[in-house]
């Protein structure tokens, strides 16, 4: 079995004292989901970016994000010894619920594993031994494709999950929304609109909280088919495992709809449970 040292990524920091501003920009230049916290120099806590979507989503502050201290939002971190095996890592994500660990040395944090990584380690050293329905989820979450916006987002926010497929009346999948989408429709919103603050493009993305969620904004007016993406990456239930990994990891996604041999969607694969196919390595 392979060790968190060897899968480990170098890690990306922001100091405690910053911003959500300061945050958001990070993620956007840097592309990281996961971002340590430091205070005096020293690792302290961490942030993920479904953290700071679900906290942008719920706010129903009229703070500016430059007025929002990232200690607001900040997560402890859970460390791991950079010896211990990725079987082992991955039993703790799962247990804690969480998407990465901090990997240390002599007590030093020399960088940070995550659920990507697991999987980046499954599909170099473990294909054609599991099968995509053996570690499938059965449920997923849906709506109707016509369903108003502010539904589907409160639904995600409920649930905590960060993507939801859409049918239509004939209960077929014909779309899916992510996070990723209302992050992308945010951005659109914060170039046109003066949402909270527009002195920054990338200030902008303050995520237009109150609409999102609101009756009465253009969470309301806007119904889910607006937005969605066509496009459902999909999987057979017998695929192999490793090779599914490999396509979330192509496709920079982190799940993917499973297909019965009639070709309807009857489950969900995702990174989380590839990381369970890791726990269970002998």
């Amino acid at each position: 079995m392979k060790s968190a040292k060897e899968y480990r990524n170098v890690p990306r920091t922001i100091k405690y004292e910053s911003s959500l501003a300061d945050v958001l920009k990070k993620i956007i230049e840097e592309k990281k989901s996961h971002l340590l916290v430091t205070k005096n120099d020293k690792v302290t806590g961490i942030l993920s970016e479904k953290d700071l979507g679900y906290f942008l989503l719920t706010d129903d502050t009229e703070r500016k994000l430059d007025e929002i201290p990232l200690s607001e939002i900040v997560k402890k971190i859970i460390s791991i010894d950079e010896k211990i095996g990725l079987d082992l890592c991955a039993a703790m994500m799962l247990k804690n619920e969480i998407g990465s660990l901090v990997v240390t040395s002599n007590d030093d944090t020399i960088g940070i594993l995550t659920k990507t990584d697991l999987v980046r380690y499954f599909t170099k050293t473990h294909s054609d031994e599991k099968m995509v329905g053996e570690y499938m989820s059965s449920y997923y979450a849906w709506q109707y494709y016509d369903t108003p916006l502010y539904k589907v987002v409160l639904k995600m926010i409920d649930e905590k999950i960060s993507r939801i497929i859409l049918r239509n009346h004939n209960e077929i999948p014909v779309g899916i929304i992510t996070f990723r989408d209302l992050f992308e429709l945010a951005l659109k919103k914060g170039a046109y609109e003066n949402i909270l603050d527009n002195t920054d493009p990338t200030i902008s993305v303050i995520f237009p909280r109150k609409g999102f969620i609101s009756e009465s904004g253009f969470g309301g007016s806007t119904n889910a088919s607006e937005i969605m993406s066509k496009d459902i990456v999909s999987v057979n239930y017998d695929d192999d495992l490793a090779k599914t990994g490999k396509l979330l990891l192509e496709k920079n996604i982190n799940g993917a709809g499973v297909l019965s041999g009639h070709g309807n969607i009857i489950g969900i694969i995702s990174k989380t449970d590839i990381a369970k196919a890791v726990a269970f390595l002998k």
